[in-house]
Formats: structure tokens, C-alpha cells, sequence
């Protein structure tokens, strides 16, 4: 994470100043030219690639860990195979190793000359002979076959072939699953299990990673009480701060724990500048609208960049990016459904891209509607839906604030603005795994 200035304090008898001249800026951010439709506001994929476009990988010291400890980081540096793999020709089942042009005949014979387990150095294959051989064994100099034991039978040290295989059958070839020299494993891929295993497959005992993000979470409302604490009159439960911190380590980031920031504008301003010295990426939920108990927007706005905060997306308005000081910053909305999904398409994005990773942005699936939507909207709407014998399966209620929606869902359908949807058509499906890792 990184390092820096202490945070200047606020003091809050200049609240009304704060208030005016973050007023000002922001009302200059909104008026700020940006391509999009509806009244100002930018489709989705506008929004993403304005906000990928603003950011770059940060770059520090790799950190060197055993594989044990590496899945789910972000490789540092290409991988290169420094061996090929397999090493040598292999067998690829349990049989006889032989040579092609002993078997012409119809039915052949021959005596077995050696045996070949599993980690032996085999001798040269003699002429007009086989080798009883195993399963991953080394193909002995000189063969070039393996006849599957199935398809023979052997008696009195013969093996006798009834049906002969084409010639180069049941050999795994040296390099066939990575040529020495060849990138096995590419710069700014997230590590999954079966990477390490391709790691380990070259020899590497550790990998070089990028040091993990670091997260600040901020977020806003006078009305959020912390689970585990007593509810009072007009209070509910903040279950935004923990969604966030359970998102971003899932990301492979290392939250800092949640700040819950007062409905102040000092108070919002002292919490994003204080942040803003160790964190890599600013997250905060709620207080990006219009209303009056509404300060991210305009705290950032005073301390920082505006850039974008009018998206066409269902569920997700308000959203807010830019920059306070020179940390980026994404600014979500407070319903735990509509930040949900944000999160996914935006601050997922965000994250992938400081990471350095090439694939910042989910990939869709064209899966099948298996339900009727005859109204449309003009913003494109993102349901949450489970795939039921092959079609999407909308949750039967879509509001922003119904969190079970997502718990109960395999992923995110989208609705493109101004489209009905109608039984069998195609919809772009993100599933969670594309959305969260």
C-alpha cells in the first residue's frame, strides 16, 4: 500500500465554505462534456472504457511467494518454460512398447525383452522385440508405438497382437504440452489452481506476484448501525461495508476495514483525504447523489476529479469516479443491490486494471431468456438471474435494495435499453464467476 503525507484535518466551522466551493467544482464536472445518450448519461461500455482509460497498472516490487501461497495472485512476470513437458516420450497407458514396422503383419508375436515402470531409465529397444511398459514410463530408444495391453495378451514372455494400433499410437511426444522456451504462463494473469499446477509441472517452487491493492471502503449514512450492535428508531444494518470487504478480497485486494464516515461534508472530506495517503483505490458507498445529506460527490469534487457520475445502467445510479489527490476513486451507490452490481462492472473493472491484469472486463455468455419482458427502459437494466434448464430465470423481485436477489442468483443478465425481452431470446450473461474473480 502506499505511503505518504499525513491527512490534514477539517475543522468544521468551515463547513459552509466546503460546501460552496465543492458545490461549484461539482456543478462544472456536471456540465463537462462526455459522449453518451439520454440526457447526459453514458452507456455502460462508454462509462467502463472512460474509466479504464484513466487508469494505469500501478507498478511496484513483485513479491516472491511459494506456490502454496500464490492462486489467486496476480502473476508479475511472464512465465517461460525452461524445460519442455514432458521431458521425454511417454507412455500414455499400460502395454507393450514396439516398433511400427514390426507390426505389419495381421497378427504379430514378439518376446519381451525388458520392462519399463514408471521412473526407470529403459534400454534401447531391440529389434524385432516389445517392452512391457506402464502408464507415464519412458518410450525406450528405438520404439515408436505402444499397443494398449487391452488388445493383447501375453504368455510364456511373448506378446501376442491380434490387432496391430497405427503406427505412433499411445505415445505422449517430448514438449507436447509445453515447448521449452515457450510463455506457459503470461504477466497479469490471476493465478488459478491450474496454473500452479503448470508451474509446478516447469520445476518453480515459488512465483513472482504483485503486491495486492490496497482497499479503502468508505461508507456513508447516519441511519447504518454495525451488525451485532442494537437497533434504534429509523436504523438499519450496514451490510454494505462487509458485502465490500468480502468483494475485494475476492479480487485478491487487501481491504482496509471499513470506515463508517458521518453525514458530513467535513467529515466525508477528512475521511477520503486521510484514505486517500495509504489506500491505492478509494470505494464508497452512498452519498454520490443530489440529496443534502449527500457529500461524497461534492467532497471529491473539491479535493480531487469528477469525472464521470451519469451512467445509463438499472439497477446503479448514482455512480462517481475520479480521483481524490492522485488516488483513484469509485463512489457507489447505497442500495446494497445497485452497489452490487457496480461493484461488478465498474469497480471490478477498476481493480483488474490497477492490478495489471489483461482481462479487466467480464465476459458474456448469449444464454437464452426463459421469460417474457415486454416493457422496456431506456437504461440498460441488469437482472439478477439463475440458469434453469439452459435459460436465464429472472429472481421475481428485481429492486435495488433486495440483497437476497444476488444471493439467490449465478449471475447478471442484461437488458439493452429500449429492448423487450421475449421467451428464447438472447441475453448477455455474466456469470458470477466472471464478475467476482
Amino acid at each position: 500500500m502506499r505511503r505518504g503525507r499525513r491527512a490534514s484535518r477539517v475543522d468544521p466551522d468551515d463547513e459552509r465554505r466546503l460546501a460552496r466551493h465543492a458545490s461549484r467544482v461539482s456543478d462544472e464536472a456536471d456540465r463537462s462534456s462526455f459522449p453518451g445518450h439520454g440526457g447526459g448519461e453514458a452507456a455502460v461500455g462508454e462509462a467502463q472504457a472512460l474509466l479504464l482509460g484513466l487508469l494505469a497498472p500501478i507498478e511496484r516490487r513483485p513479491e516472491c511467494v511459494p506456490l502454496a501461497e500464490a492462486a489467486g495472485r496476480i502473476l508479475a512476470r511472464d512465465l517461460v518454460a525452461g524445460i519442455p513437458v514432458p521431458g521425454w516420450d511417454n507412455s500414455a497407458m499400460d502395454g507393450y512398447a514396439c516398433r511400427a514396422a514390426d507390426l505389419e503383419a495381421a497378427s504379430t508375436a514378439l518376446p519381451v525383452s525388458q520392462r519399463i515402470p514408471v521412473g526407470a531409465a529403459p534400454a534401447p529397444l531391440a529389434p524385432g522385440t516389445a517392452a512391457r511398459i506402464f502408464t507415464g514410463a519412458p518410450i525406450p530408444q528405438g520404439a515408436d508405438t505402444v499397443v494398449a495391453q487391452e488388445v493383447c495378451r501375453e504368455s510364456d514372455g511373448v506378446v501376442h497382437i491380434d490387432r496391430p494400433p497405427a503406427a505412433g499410437a499411445n505415445v505422449r511426444r517430448a514438449g507436447e504440452d509445453l515447448v521449452q522456451g515457450a510463455v506457459a504462463l503470461r504477466a497479469g494473469r490471476r493465478l488459478s489452481p491450474a496454473d500452479i499446477g503448470v508451474a509446478a509441472s516447469l520445476g518453480h517452487a515459488a512465483l513472482e506476484v504483485a503486491p495486492p491493492l490496497g482497499v479503502a471502503v468508505l461508507t456513508t449514512g447516519d441511519e447504518l448501525v454495525p451488525p451485532g450492535q442494537t437497533l434504534g428508531p429509523g436504523q438499519i444494518y450496514a451490510s454494505n461495508g462487509p458485502l465490500l470487504f468480502s468483494l475485494l478480497a475476492g479480487l485478491g485486494c487487501a481491504p482496509l476495514p471499513p470506515v463508517q464516515v458521518p453525514d458530513s461534508l467535513a467529515a466525508t472530506r477528512a475521511a477520503l483525504d486521510a484514505a486517500a495517503v495509504t489506500a491505492d483505490l478509494l470505494l464508497t458507498s452512498g452519498g454520490v447523489s443530489v440529496g443534502e445529506e449527500d457529500h461524497v460527490k461534492a467532497a471529491v469534487a473539491a479535493l480531487g476529479v469528477l469525472d464521470q457520475w451519469r451512467v445509463a445502467i438499472k439497477p446503479g445510479k448514482p455512480l462517481a469516479f475520479g480521483r481524490v489527490r492522485n488516488t483513484p476513486f469509485v463512489g457507489l451507490p447505497g442500495n446494497p443491490v445497485a452497489l452490487f452490481v457496480t461493484f461488478a462492472l465498474f469497480a471490478a473493472p477498476a481493480i483488474r486494471r490497477l492490478q495489471g491484469r489483461s482481462d479487466p472486463l467480464p465476459q458474456a455468455l448469449p444464454l437464452a431468456a426463459g421469460f417474457d419482458r415486454p416493457r422496456t427502459d431506456r437504461r440498460d437494466v441488469y437482472l439478477r438471474v439463475r440458469l434453469q434448464n439452459g435459460q436465464l430465470v429472472p429472481y421475481p423481485r428485481q429492486g435495488a435494495a433486495i440483497l437476497s436477489s444476488v444471493a439467490w442468483a449465478d449471475g447478471l443478465a442484461r437488458v439493452p435499453a429500449g429492448s423487450p425481452v421475449a421467451r428464447g431470446d438472447l441475453l448477455d450473461f455474466y456469470p458470477m464467476s466472471a464478475l467476482l474473480t
